[in-house]
């Protein structure tokens, strides 16, 4: 009887026959849905990874062999081409090359070129023992409906120099591999849902029914407004609280990715979104998607890799940040675009975006259009430079919709305080607290905010307060969002939360009094949205107070806003008066009467004549502005979940990870399961707190732990 031959070691233990038939059925109905050849598609599925029955791969994956010489699958995979017909090679051999690996310049040496330049007998030793371990891989293609005859080992390397010389004339060409992308997407689908494969197929693909949206009432003036138009984009400028999500997807027609700008602020949208399809959509494929950029140390250097969202959901939740591999041609970046294309995309509150973030944004709007996505942007307070800017990208053929002058005075609700300190503060949260009223306190930075939180705890010990920011497990964060939303919102008696800026966008929670960090104007109109948001005939007239910190004094503590830009804003805010919706659109040109807007065309591979610049069949290992962004973009996971986390499945790898950026773990150990997450010491965490990164060092490690 022939050993079983796996594709996945544990705690899976896919076996290779059921791995490549999971790829190839998802292969098929991805190339079904993009007009693509569905059998090559599921040719070239069953290629890519036969080359694993290997028996050095094998061994590797049973950990029986400490021969550390490269040995590359795709390069063994290679040595089957001719089993299929002559016309479909070029294709398949696009599916085959690159599906793990940059065909050259790959960051580790170890593209199929890279490997051809420089290894020295690589083609033997991929072949090894060709008349030993071929019959094996020759019955599973066969039993995969593959038919095909054994051959011998001159073949299989006739086959191999066919593949370099068409791979080596390929990435001569400027441009990206559709297959390359499909099978990547394939390849990642199956690989992170395994069983579930089959069931996830059957739900992908499908157009929400997003009718629930065209509910309307009267204290949300867009539900009035007809969202009917001819024109492909949208752009609504609206109070927070006027109804713009519900717009925005009633102007969609296909399947949604929804963009957010804090990865912390998508699990609420989740749930939000949820709820209100669930009876229309009883089987709604909605994802969210907390992918982070996963920094794979290697021993040459470095390579960063988007991780790519699986394929074909009806709605995504995400942030513009994981599409960033598109216009830099991370890795990836090929599937991302199949996913993407033709679809709807929704940018909500794109103004939040600033610097480096804002350059990419502007650059990915862009892009979508080249594929002809419908993209539909929402915001609540947007300068009038940046809102020309978007106009120049998309054109005449955008739906533009705003609120009249009557319809904004119905949203005055806020009373706005001046504070130079927190200090200055104490008083009002204390006599809030006295009235039974929910306290919402906002900070620029995660640090601040754990400091400002046990103030708080100290100060008002018989008071329930909660601290939320984006560096707790997911797990954790998921309860906090939770107790934020159910609990916290809700509550008839006095409260306290803590929180950044995360808090700032789709969060729908109403609480009665805010005491927040100077932020820019537009970031800080958002913010506001939380206070006083419950909508009733009413509430219309009535104020609820808002004390605002003046900035401070240098640019180092104001990070991550600019300065001056913090100063500007609290210059033109009230003191002590109405803020007022209608005068806002100025005080924001004032704040902002120009912006510097970053030229990133040098960067990106996606030019504005509609050029693509990167040689087919490879990917970039890093972009410097990607590296530039101020996001969480690597994970990591404390010791003490170390050995849990190695046996999870994905779900609850998730909930064990925390976001941090890559500078501050950089000196860690790295796990090699999962998305690789940094390993850190259990005690630079905990539930309340969350992860406090000054305690991110070797001496603060479980000594026995670490013996053990």
């Amino acid at each position: 009887m022939m050993e079983t031959l796996f594709a996945k070691s544990g705690p899976e233990w896919t076996s290779l026959k059921i791995h490549l038939l999971q790829v190839a059925k998802a292969a098929s109905v991805f190339a079904q849905y993009l007009g693509m050849d569905k059998s090559l598609a599921y040719k070239g599925a069953i290629l890519h990874d036969i080359g694993k029955a290997h028996p050095r791969f094998q061994q590797r994956l049973k950990r029986i062999s400490n021969d550390n010489r490269v040995l590359r699958h795709e390069i063994s995979s290679l040595f089957f081409l001719s089993v299929f017909p002559e016309d479909e090679h070029n294709n398949l051999i696009e599916m085959v090359v690159g599906h793990h690996k940059s065909v050259k310049r790959d960051i580790g040496g170890k593209g199929l070129l890279d490997i051809d330049d420089e290894v020295e007998g690589y083609e033997d030793f991929h072949l090894g023992d060709w008349n030993k371990w071929s019959p094996g891989a020759f019955n599973l293609l066969n039993e995969l409906g593959i038919f095909c005859a054994p051959f011998d080992e001159s073949i299989a390397r006739e086959n191999l120099d066919k593949a370099l010389m068409i791979t080596l004339e390929k990435s001569k060409e400027r441009g990206f591999s559709e297959w390359r992308g499909l099978l990547m997407g394939a390849d990642h689908f199956a690989s992170a849902l395994i069983d579930e494969t089959d069931r996830q197929l059957s739900r992908s693909f499908k157009s929400p029914d997003l009718s629930f949206y065209g509910r309307t009432h009267e204290l949300f003036p867009l539900s009035k407004k007809d969202s009917s138009s001819n024109k492909t984009h949208t752009i609504v400028v609206a109070c927070t609280g006027a109804g713009k999500t519900d717009f925005l997807f009633r102007r969609t027609s296909d399947r949604v990715f929804y963009m957010l700008p804090f990865q912390a602020s998508i699990n609420a949208m989740l749930e939000r979104v949820d709820e209100d399809l669930k009876e229309s959509n009883p089987d709604l494929d909605i994802r969210v998607l907390h992918a982070s950029s996963s920094v794979v140390k290697r021993v040459n250097g470095e390579e960063e890799s988007v991780l790519q969202s699986l394929f074909g959901s009806s709605i995504k939740i995400m942030t513009p940040h994981q599409l960033a591999s598109i216009a830099f041609g991370l890795k990836g970046y090929e599937a991302l675009i199949l996913d993407l294309k033709g679809s709807d995309i929704i940018l909500d509150e794109i103004h939040t975006y600033t610097g480096v973030s804002q350059a990419i944004v502007l650059k990915l709007v862009q892009i979508l259009k080249s594929i002809n996505c419908k993209i539909h942007i929402g915001t609540a307070t947007m300068p009038t430079v940046l809102y020309d800017k978007i106009k120049s990208v998309l054109g005449q053929d955008v739906l533009e919709v705003k609120l009249t002058t009557d319809e904004m005075n119905k949203f005055d609700r806020h009373l706005v305080y001046k504070r130079q300190g927190f200090e200055s503060a104490l008083p009002n949260i204390s006599q809030a607290i006295n009235n039974g009223e929910k306290v919402l306190i906002v900070c620029n930075r995660v640090e601040r905010s754990q400091q400002t939180f046990e103030r708080i705890r100290e100060l008002y010990l018989n008071v329930p307060v909660l601290l939320l920011h984006s560096r707790f497990k997911r797990g954790d964060r998921n309860q906090k969002e939770y107790e934020l939303i159910h609990q916290y919102n809700s509550s008839a008696e006095a409260c306290v939360v803590v929180s950044t800026q995360i808090v700032e966008v789709s969060l729908d929670i109403s609480f009665d009094v805010m005491v927040t960090d100077c932020a820019p104007i537009d970031a800080l109109v958002q913010r506001f949205g939380r206070i006083n948001r419950k909508r009733t005939f009413d509430t219309i007239g009535k104020y609820k107070p808002i004390y605002v910190i003046a900035p401070p004094e240098n640019t180092s503590e104001a990070k991550p806003y600019d300065l001056e830009v913090l100063k500007r804003t609290f210059d033109v805010l009230p003191d002590g008066e109405v803020l007022k919706e209608k005068e806002l659109q100025c005080k924001i040109d004032e704040v902002f009467p120009s912006i510097n807007f970053l030229n990133i065309e040098e960067h990106a591979v996606f030019k504005e004549d509609g050029s693509i610049r990167i040689d087919k069949l490879t990917h970039r290992a890093k972009s410097f502005l990607f590296e530039l962004l101020e996001i969480d973009s690597v994970t990591c996971i404390t010791e003490g979940d170390e050995e849990d986390y190695n046996q999870a499945l994905f779900e609850d790898r998730l909930n064990m990870e925390i976001p941090i950026r890559y500078f501050s773990v950089k000196n860690m150990r790295q796990s090699q399961k999962g998305s690789r997450p940094f390993i850190i010491p259990d005690k630079a965490y905990s539930k309340n707190m969350g992860l406090e990164v000054h305690l991110i060092n070797e001496s603060n490690f479980d000594i026995n732990r670490q013996m053990l």
